[in-house]
């Protein structure tokens, strides 16, 4: 694995890096239908109100990970959060003060191993810890083609398993816009989970509810929720370490 550097996007160039490798992985790679705001790039109106997190490749200086981040400010002046579109999520309103938004998460098809992810998951823990913030959600992935499983069996399938054993308080679910229909699926399918949902549960997150079917991305949508109180020992000493560094 050769070096990798951490980064904010500073501005308007950096951001357009970030957009681009979004739209080799979400348009190119996975198919998803995009608007056709700037060829070559995957751009939406909260693009502008997101702090942007970008991983680089040292020696290239390409633009090989990254996340947005939508803080609880910059919600408000938006006028909603990007899983407001997907999900109802009234339940939450209680944490909206303190609750950023994770999305358009994606690692270039070659350097997908877990160092590019532990630096950005490092780099969030300090933006949370710096901004005073304790809880993440967004909306976690599966492809309708997940694993050579077509049509969201396998959807349904990691839905099962993980309402089982991830499912959040009751008074924290929230409900799907469009749902997956699950119930017309075959959920007794032995698929994993996709890498970055694997990764996920393993920080203590939780399930908010039921997929909601994105018809643009053609995925279901898990609703997902981590809060820097449930995050297991090992990890929130990582996460510390990581924020008392900064």
């Amino acid at each position: 694995m050769g070096k990798i550097a951490v980064s904010w996007a500073r501005h308007q160039d950096e951001v357009r890096q970030a957009q681009r490798l979004r739209y080799q992985v979400f348009a190119l790679e996975m198919g998803a239908t995009l608007p056709k705001t700037l060829p070559g790039h995957d751009v939406d109106l909260f693009d502008d109100y997101c702090e942007h997190l970008l991983v680089r490749d040292v020696a290239s200086q390409e633009v090989i990970g990254t996340y947005r981040v939508l803080t609880p400010t910059q919600a408000t002046r938006v006028g909603s959060t990007y899983s407001d579109i997907e999900f109802d999520l009234t339940r939450l309103r209680s944490l909206r003060a303190r609750m950023v938004e994770l999305g358009r998460s994606c690692v270039h098809a070659d350097h997908r191993h877990g160092g590019v992810i532990l630096a950005l998951w490092g780099a969030l823990a300090e933006f949370m810890a710096r901004n005073q913030l304790d809880t993440m959600i967004g909306c976690a992935s599966i492809p309708m083609q997940h694993n050579g499983v077509s049509n969201g069996h396998a959807a349904a399938s990691i839905w099962r398993q993980v309402r089982q054993t991830h499912l959040a308080a009751i008074e924290y679910h929230v409900t799907p816009r469009l749902a997956l229909p699950v119930e017309l699926l075959d959920d007794s399918l032995d698929v994993e989970p996709p890498a970055l949902i694997k990764g996920y549960l393993r920080l203590g997150a939780k399930v908010l509810g039921a997929p909601a079917w994105d018809p643009d991305f053609n995925s279901a949508d898990l609703p997902m929720m981590m809060r820097i109180a449930d995050l297991p020992p090992r990890y929130l000493k990582h996460f510390s370490g990581n924020a008392a560094q900064a």
